[in-house]
């Protein structure tokens, strides 16, 4: 049986009298991509950031392979060293260099001497096509450089499962191949990762499994090919026939 390296059961997440997630459950396995759509303020970010714990949930229960990161007496930061994170708006530290960005969570978390952790960032940085630039600083960079600097950065920790918010959003539209490519390298080489996306031809192209949600829930869920060909709830129909419509299903 495939390994279970994520499992989230019935998750909910209330902002006052606003409930974010309603009963969320789901289980990603090792090596597979999960890509979540649907439209926006639907609950999709919330829910990565409950996660890797940066917005604790109010019910429910999340494992990292035998792991529960809900228990309180579990160490979250040695969890969240085992999770990557790739945000929409990069986060890298403006001061630091592109070598420095990547390398700081290797020498403050993970305590590996600088020398070992350089090669490790060097390695990083020649994946996502970015060895040329370890001296430059993040205002240097185009928007698609800094996305791939983030992932290098997210890939260097070694993490079991790297998690993806809107990671082609915030970039102009000749940026966004660039880093879909790295991200598709990553998922045909055997990353675990859930992906939050509004790009449906790299949904198409990579995902294992495809999660439509809408007002805090999971409306359906199933593999690429039946949940874009033949989706069985009327608002999964509505949402990508909207989708082909307006972008002819490239993206939403």
């Amino acid at each position: 049986m495939p390994k279970v390296i994520l499992k989230v059961e019935n998750i909910y997440k209330s902002y006052g009298k606003l409930t974010v997630l309603k009963g969320i459950s789901f289980q990603v396995n090792q090596g597979e991509t999960t890509v979540i759509i649907g439209p926006s303020g639907t609950g999709k970010s919330t829910l990565l950031t409950c996660i890797n714990q940066l917005t604790p949930p109010d019910k429910g229960h999340i494992w990292l392979e035998e792991t529960e990161i809900t228990n309180p007496e579990t160490n979250i930061n040695m969890i969240r060293s085992s999770i990557g994170m790739v945000f929409q708006l990069f986060n890298l530290f403006t001061h630091l260099t592109v070598l420095d960005n990547v390398r700081l969570g290797l020498i403050v978390v993970k305590k590996i001497p600088k020398d070992r952790a350089t090669n490790i960032c060097l390695e990083k940085l020649k994946l996502v096509g970015l060895v040329d630039k370890i001296d430059a600083y993040p205002a240097e960079l185009s928007g698609g450089q800094q996305q791939r600097v983030s992932i290098a950065r997210a890939l260097a920790m070694n993490p079991k499962l790297i998690l993806f918010d809107e990671p082609t959003s915030a970039l102009d539209p000749e940026l966004i191949g660039e880093v879909l490519n790295v991200m598709i390298k990553l998922a045909e080489s055997g990353m675990t990762m859930v992906v939050v996306s509004h790009e449906m031809g790299f949904a198409r192209a990579v995902a294992n499994d495809i999660i439509f949600m809408e007002n805090g829930v999971i409306v359906e869920e199933g593999k690429p090919d039946i949940l874009f060909h033949h989706p069985q709830n009327p608002r999964t129909r509505e949402f990508l026939h909207k989708i082909t419509e307006l972008y002819g299903g490239k993206s939403e």
